[in-house]
Formats: C-alpha cells, structure tokens, sequence
C-alpha cells in the first residue's frame, strides 16, 4: 500500500510540475515529434539486416535470414572489402582525433588572449565561416587549390612541388598516399574554428579571481594556462572528447566522395561509402547495407561506454 501511496504522490507530483511549467513542455512537443519521426521511426527499417531483402515483398515479406548478412561482411564474399573500408575508417578517424582534437583547443586559447575584442570577432568570424560552407564547395576549393594538371596547377601544389616536399611527378588529387592527410587538413580547415566556441565558452567561464591569484604567486603566461586554463577547461575537455571517441567510425561519406579518384579507392573507401555502395549501388543489397550501419553503430556504442567507464575511473567528470 505503501508503494501504491508513493508513486501516486510522484505523479501528482510530477504532474503538477507540467502544469506549472506548461509552456516549455509545449516548446518541447515539436523537438520530441521530430525525433520520434526522423530518429527512432526509421529504426525499424534494421530488421532489414538480418532479412533477404526483395523489393516485390517489401520489409515485411522478405526472407529472415538471422545472422548471414553480418557472416557474410565478417566472413564471406565480402569480407575484404569490408575490413579494407573498417582499416580505412579506424585511420582517418584516428589521425582525425591526434591531428584535429587539439586545433580548436589552441585557437579557443588563442582567442582567449587577444584583448581587442573587435579583432577578436573578427578573427572568430573568419575562422568559423568554413563551418557554413557546403562540403561541395570546400572540396571544390581544396581540388581547385591542390589540383596539377598541364595547363594549371593549384597554389599548395605549385609551392610543395617548389619546395621539393613532393614530386612533381605526383599528383596529389590522384595519388592514394595523399588522400587521408588531404582528407583530415580539409576537416581541420572546415570544423576547427567553429569547434573551438564549446572551449572558448569553458575558459570564459573560469572565475577571473583564479587568474588574479595566479598572477600575484608570480606566474607567467603558459603557467597560467598550465595551471588554471587547462584544469578549468578539464570537464568540457573529457567530455567532448568522449563523444569524439564515439564517432570514431562514423566518417562521412560526402567529402571521401567528393575527394574520391579511382586510385585512391584503396586509402578512400570507408565504412559510410562502402555502406552506400552495397545499399544503393548497382548491385544493391540493402540488408548488407543496414548490417554495415548496425555495425557501425554497435561498434560506436562500445567505444561511447568504454571511453565513459575509462574517465569516470580516472577522473570525476563522466556523460553518465
């Protein structure tokens, strides 16, 4: 009786909650609708993978299959293609990680320092404006810029070739060794100035009097940053880099198409096209397809946990 008392009393609890705050619940039916129907709805299609998916019986009606797609990509016909694309993925994502995780901590530092605060935004807008940019348009300049041909050739290629980094028998575009730093240089160019507003608000929110404090013990400047900037920033740190762990296999396939030449099929094939490519390709297999997502996913689930589980044993600041 007792137990039937309690939760009745959180339900009216609770329910009067919603009624005094009625108008932000309301605010928050459109977010949940959208996410019940582009999120969770479309979840059901996953069955998919472990179905023989025919077209003239549609999702429903097709051939339960159990495991053999997975067996298959692991295992089967397709099992080089797929560890080729998961190499692939787990590189890039992991050189996007080493290379491109520390860029918008530096320039959230950087921008922290400059004291005009009109050249600052100045700054800020200039390195943001990449993020706004279509992935078609900041490939299309990075071709335009590394492209070498016999009528043109691109600035950054024209200067590696100048200063002997490259050969110039070598054309970047085209060749397989350069696609991955190609591919991770782009991500910084695009991402990295509007990444850093997450780190510059956190050291915004470090209490000036730290610094004050810091100041009068007679420190300098890299040992404010050492001792009071990185320790204040830590939380936000930890966390977004939990979340970058999480989509360690998750690289788009927008700019690895776009970026994409027949020779470099073999550093360029990653799991979101190789996905793409049995989906929808000419040879479509959409069960193949779902099982390389729900691959993906599941893999990117454990990755999210172990990273949580690894800091909130080291550390006080965890997601959960």
């Amino acid at each position: 009786m007792d137990k039937i008392q309690m939760r009745q009393s959180k339900a009216k609890t609770i329910l009067k909650e919603v009624k005094k705050e009625w108008m932000l619940y309301l605010l928050l039916i459109p977010i949940v609708v959208w996410f019940a129907l582009f999120a969770y709805k479309p979840m059901a299609g996953l069955i998919v993978a472990f179905k023989r998916y025919d077209a003239a019986d549609g999702i429903i009606g097709s051939e339960f299959k159990g495991l053999s797609n997975f067996i298959n990509l692991v295992t089967g016909i397709n099992k080089e293609n797929f560890w080729g694309a998961f190499r692939n993925t787990f590189v890039i994502s992991t050189y996007g990680l080493v290379f491109g995780f520390p860029i918008p901590i530096i320039l959230a530092l950087l921008f922290s320092e400059l004291r005009s605060e009109g050249y600052r935004k100045i700054v800020q807008t200039i390195t943001y404006l990449p993020h706004f940019l279509s992935e078609v348009t900041i490939t299309g300049i990075v071709i335009m810029l590394v492209y070498s041909g016999e009528r043109s050739t691109g600035v950054i290629a024209q200067l590696l070739y100048n200063l002997k980094i490259i050969p110039s028998s070598n054309k970047i575009i085209e060749s397989a060794n350069y696609f991955r730093p190609m591919y991770i240089i782009t991500g910084i160019w695009k991402e990295s100035g509007y990444n850093s507003i997450v780190y510059f608000a956190a050291i915004m929110g470090i209490s000036p009097v730290l610094y004050e404090a810091i100041k009068v013990d007679g420190a300098n400047k890299w040992q404010e940053i050492r001792y009071v900037t990185i320790p204040g920033m830590a939380p936000t740190l930890i966390i977004m880099i939990i979340m970058r762990i999480g989509k360690m296999l998750s690289v788009g396939y927008e700019r690895v198409l776009l970026l994409y030449q027949p020779n470099t099929y073999i550093t360029a094939d990653v799991l979101s096209t190789f996905e793409q490519r049995l989906g929808m390709g000419d040879a479509a297999n959409p069960g193949l397809g779902s099982a390389v997502g729900i691959f993906n996913s599941v893999i990117g689930f454990a990755l999210v946990i172990g990273a949580n589980a690894i800091s909130r044993q080291v550390s006080e600041t965890s997601l959960w």
